[in-house]
């Protein structure tokens, strides 16, 4: 548990949240949320009601720092392009990849997929040379 959860999780502890709330809120287990109010003293005040933060609202997917979401703006998720980047190349399977084309290369005939590019010939660059300049079977 880093510094800055410990903070977040007094600071949602003054505010009233409860347990699963903030330890939704700060990506901790509950039992961790649990013992460490209790060695700080947060304990015995019931949450005042039942509501859940919304965690692409309040903090930081990343690292867990408060985000300040501007009126009329879309909500940011990411305190920076530093934790932007780290979060989305930790967590490559939530990209929605829609751009996924799939091929027989023009030299080999191996089926391939490729992504972002519909105009693709070959599965590889040594298949584009074998191709295009000698026409052996140098195909990987």
């Amino acid at each position: 548990m880093t510094n800055q959860q410990k903070d977040q999780i007094t600071a949602l502890r003054s505010q009233g949240f409860g347990y699963a709330t903030i330890a939704k809120a700060v990506g901790l287990k509950k039992d961790t949320v649990v013992a460490y109010c209790r060695k700080m003293g947060l304990t015995g005040t019931k949450a005042m009601d039942n509501s859940r933060i919304d965690l692409d609202a309040d903090f930081c997917l990343q690292c867990g720092a408060f985000l300040t979401q501007t009126p009329g703006r879309k909500r940011i998720k990411f305190c920076s392009d530093k934790c932007r980047v780290a979060w989305w190349n930790a967590h490559p399977e939530k990209v929605n990849r829609k751009a996924v084309y799939d091929f027989t290369c023009a030299h080999c005939g191996k089926p391939f997929t490729a992504y972002g590019n519909a105009g693709r010939k070959y599965c590889s660059h040594s298949c584009y040379i074998a191709d295009r300049f000698k026409g052996g079977d140098d195909c990987e």
